[in-house]
């Protein structure tokens, strides 16, 4: 194996050791991945260099002017003259040390950590979308017009409504019959000529020619009738009837294809007890379920609402830095949750997910009175609340308590309990498997 490989081989190593996932959710930098890219830190191996030996006297590269000391690395090759002039060494991004995923993969990726096999749930709505022209109507701009169509269905009459007109001339020189007499033997013999056709024609019809036949049965004995093959043959085709009930216009075809839409609201207490330990703990939560239901999904969006006594929406990036000084009254959040979703993401089109988080603590019955009724007037997939008490449960802190006491059997309401970065992967766990077996 030569250095060049060798050199590859260390790099694969480097590849595959990247952090592990549960360690990455837990202890990891979050903030430097994205809503689509997400960034795991790679165990970076540490690769082999050349060094001079260390050696009295002697030995290849030693010297002056700026050579490298005894014992010091070679260092990577310089460039010539001319080149490198994109930057000097180190300006380049380190994209080596992180190995990338998309939420589908991640979502593949903590399935198989936490031996889940979940699939979407919910709804499936139908987009309709417009694929080729190959719909027809009976109406449409001149430009659709589908004259191959209508060449082939004139093409049809014409073939339909052609006969051998000599042959039918020869049966008026039968004797003693009439055009009303020759129209019927054509019906007999299912020849499509109008009675108008025969009446001027018998006009035509000389009358020393009259009598030529002593009966049909002669004529036809006597006369070579033409198929309309060999007319067009001979003849050519000089005229094709088209009429306005054969015109087609093409339309594109409007193909249905079924989409998942889940939408998921996220809502965190930002009020002054929620100090920096506990806000890192519901961003440590809340971003890999983001993640991981937006891999699972054809189509996520989210919410983000923050509450104090009051609730309003956020952007994303503000979601996990706000931090206000007032009091908390957690139904806020929930009346500002149902009318979001009432207004912009129907039950019948959406899969809806609302997770909240918080310390536990609330305003006197607001939990009983307003929270709990609202969660169960809330249409979703999964209600899941998660507290995050660092060194345990505070005495007043009781809402988590309530509503699992209240709501723990209703099949989509899950309770789960952070009060350190190795509960994040259990509380994770625990919310997506209660997902996984609720009706």
């Amino acid at each position: 194996m030569g250095l060049r490989d060798d050199l590859e081989r260390f790099r694969e190593v480097g590849e595959e050791r990247r952090e592990d996932l549960k360690d990455f959710i837990s202890y990891g930098d979050l903030g430097a991945s994205g809503s689509k890219d997400i960034k795991i830190p790679i165990k970076v191996v540490d690769l082999p260099e050349f060094q001079y030996d260390r050696l009295d006297m002697g030995g290849v590269g030693q010297g002056k002017g700026g050579t490298p000391d005894v014992g010091q690395p070679l260092g990577q090759p310089q460039p010539e003259p001319g080149e490198g002039d994109e930057g000097e060494p180190g300006e380049e991004g380190t994209e080596h040390e992180y190995y990338e995923m998309n939420p589908e993969q991640f979502a593949e990726a903590l399935d198989e950590e936490l031996g889940l096999e979940l699939e979407p749930k919910g709804k499936e709505v139908i987009d309709e979308i417009e694929g080729d022209f190959t719909d027809i109507t009976r109406s449409g701009p001149h430009s659709t017009l589908d004259f191959e169509r209508l060449f082939k269905e004139g093409l049809k009459r014409k073939l339909a409504m052609d006969f051998d007109e000599e042959f039918v001339r020869e049966a008026m020189k039968v004797e003693g019959t009439s055009a009303k007499d020759v129209y019927h033997w054509c019906r007999e013999n299912n020849i499509l000529v109008s009675m108008a056709w025969i009446d001027d024609e018998w006009s035509r019809i000389p009358d020393d020619e009259r009598g030529t036949w002593d009966s049909f049965e002669e004529m036809e004995a006597n006369v070579d009738r033409t198929t309309t093959v060999q007319r067009i043959r001979r003849d050519g085709l000089k005229e094709i009837p088209f009429r306005r009930e054969d015109e087609r216009y093409r339309h594109p075809e409007i193909i249905e294809k079924k989409r998942s839409n889940v939408v998921v609201v996220n809502i965190r207490d930002v009020s002054g007890s929620m100090r920096e330990t506990k806000r890192e703990l519901v961003e440590r939560t809340f971003t890999p379920l983001d993640w991981y239901l937006t891999g699972k999904y054809d189509h996520a969006e989210f919410v983000y609402i923050a509450h104090d006594a009051e609730a309003w929406e956020v952007e994303r990036d503000e979601f996990f830095g706000i931090r206000s000084g007032g009091g908390t009254r957690i139904s806020s959040a929930y009346e500002l949750t149902k009318e979001v979703l009432d207004e912009r993401y129907p039950w019948r089109e959406w899969n809806r997910y609302v997770f909240a988080a918080g310390d536990s603590e609330n305003s006197s019955n607001d939990t009983k009175e307003r929270v709990i009724p609202l969660m169960q007037e809330i249409d979703a997939n999964l209600h899941a609340y998660v507290e995050t008490q660092p060194g345990g449960t505070a005495i007043n802190a009781t809402h988590a308590e309530e509503v699992e006491k209240n709501l723990g059997d209703e099949g989509n309401v899950v309770v789960a309990y952070v009060s350190q970065p190795e509960d994040v992967i259990d509380a994770i766990y625990r919310i997506l498997s209660t997902e996984a077996t609720a009706e």
